[in-house]
């Protein structure tokens, strides 16, 4: 039987609906509830925390990475296995980009195509009746988009809450709860956003305090009855998936290799791939019997000088290279280049297995989707193929070395960026992390 789920939006990142989010999914789970979380978005954070609150992968649901049938065989999977879903909107409800229509990469998208009711976390800190006037808002702006209900957070006193309450009742949308002001709520951050799941020192106490506050402020039974089963198009199917880049593939995997989409890693284990994780900062290398290496994203910029001084990893993934596929995305990448500049501008030697070299002192925050041509054959795909990915990075290319480029890039809504990443023999990387064909 399949789940009922509902979307979790907000006006504006910064609202509290990751919080809200995790607190309600462990207090859903509380309930004897076989819960799952989703992302819009390509935001590859909150699915851990989404995990971590309801063990059960999370998992990331792009209206414009994904193509539709993609798409629809991914929504599919997740509530098959589950009995309710709780998909949390990347920063606004309706914020995207300019792809088409039902192709914006926003929460709004799900909730249309998929008929989920929308639960709206307003942040009413500073404001009462006015509420109402954004709730309103809401709920007019699509037909194709219900808002089912509204969490008030950051309330004040009673009378706080009531004047909220009493103005959004008044034009026909529920008010299934109040989330009062609490310091404890806030998520530790970085300059790449939310501190990771597995990185967070307390996350079960965490999680479970957010659970405390959200069974004390939000009628639960009430947000499970607003839940529905979605609509679903097409049965959808999985062809647009990036291929596994070989059958036993070795993965970095630590603090300083963490960025692995949940959906690629599944689709992955699902073909009979076997994923063989090795940690860079143990001075490990890839294992001799894989027969392809990944390097993904994460924070090797905190970690360089470690990285510098790892005799074993650099000797190993040499000779690995030498006779098999690596590939790197943005931290990877950037380890796979001759140096790496850290925040306080001291440069660290990497691998050199590809000759560009990369600053973080000299920071550039770069943003985005990316539509990438594929310009040779690599792990993500063939030579002509277009990829869909994102890149969220503040390191900047200080020296572009001479390897050939591994694509040409353009952004979400086709405008030409140029050619990026490098190739050279069987070493490829890029900054961008590749979600899906496309």
């Amino acid at each position: 039987m399949m789940a009922r789920g509902l979307i979790v939006g907000a006006p504006r990142s910064g609202s509290g609906k990751t919080s809200v989010t995790i607190g309600l999914l462990r207090a859903l789970r509380r309930q004897g509830l076989l819960v799952r979380g989703a992302k819009s978005g390509p935001d590859y954070i909150d699915p851990g925390f989404h995990e971590a609150a309801t063990g059960l992968p999370g998992v990331n649901l792009d209206s414009w990475a994904m193509a539709p049938a993609l798409l629809d065989a991914l929504v599919g999977q997740t509530f098959e296995g589950a009995e309710i879903v709780v998909a949390e909107s990347a920063m606004g409800l309706y914020d995207g980009i300019q792809g088409g229509k039902g192709r914006t990469g926003a929460g709004s998208d799900l909730a249309s195509r998929y008929g989920l009711p929308a639960l709206l976390v307003l942040d009413v800190s500073g404001q009462s009746t006015t509420a109402a006037a954004v709730a309103k808002g809401f709920a007019s702006y699509d037909p194709a988009v219900r808002i089912a209900g509204v969490v008030l957070n950051r309330t004040g006193s009673d009378r706080h809450i009531r004047l909220c309450r009493e103005a959004i009742e008044a034009i026909g949308l529920p008010v299934v709860g109040a989330v009062p002001r609490n310091p404890d709520m806030a998520l530790p951050e970085r300059h790449l956003g939310l501190v990771q799941a597995s990185e967070h020192g307390a996350i079960e106490e965490f999680i479970e305090r957010l659970a405390d506050i959200m069974e004390a402020s939000l009628d639960l039974g009430r947000i499970a009855t607003l839940a529905q089963t979605p609509d679903m198009p097409e049965h959808g199917d999985l062809s647009a998936m990036i291929t596994p880049p070989g059958q036993r593939i070795a993965l970095a995997r630590d603090r300083a290799f963490s960025f692995v989409y949940p959906h690629l890693e599944r689709h992955w284990r699902a073909l009979g791939t076997e994923i063989v994780p090795f940690s860079p900062l143990a001075d490990e290398g890839p294992a001799e019997d894989c027969d392809a290496c990944w390097l993904p994203g994460g924070y090797p910029e905190l970690h360089a000088a470690r990285l510098a001084a790892a005799g074993n990893f650099r000797k190993q993934i040499e000779d690995f290279a030498a006779t098999r596929p690596v590939h790197g995305e943005c931290g990877g990448y950037m380890v796979l280049g001759e140096a790496l500049e850290d925040a306080d501008g001291v440069t660290h030697s990497m691998l050199g297995l590809l000759g560009h070299t990369t600053s973080f002192a000299k920071r550039k925050m770069n943003l985005g989707y990316r539509r990438a041509q594929l310009l040779g054959d690599c792990p993500i795909g063939k030579a002509g193929d277009t990829v869909r990915g994102h890149e969220f990075h503040y390191a900047r290319v200080t020296d572009p070395g001479a390897d050939d480029a591994l694509a040409e890039i353009a952004d979400g809504t086709g405008n030409p960026i140029g050619r990026s990443g490098g190739r050279r023999g069987r070493v490829t990387g890029t900054f961008f992390h590749a979600i899906a064909k496309g």
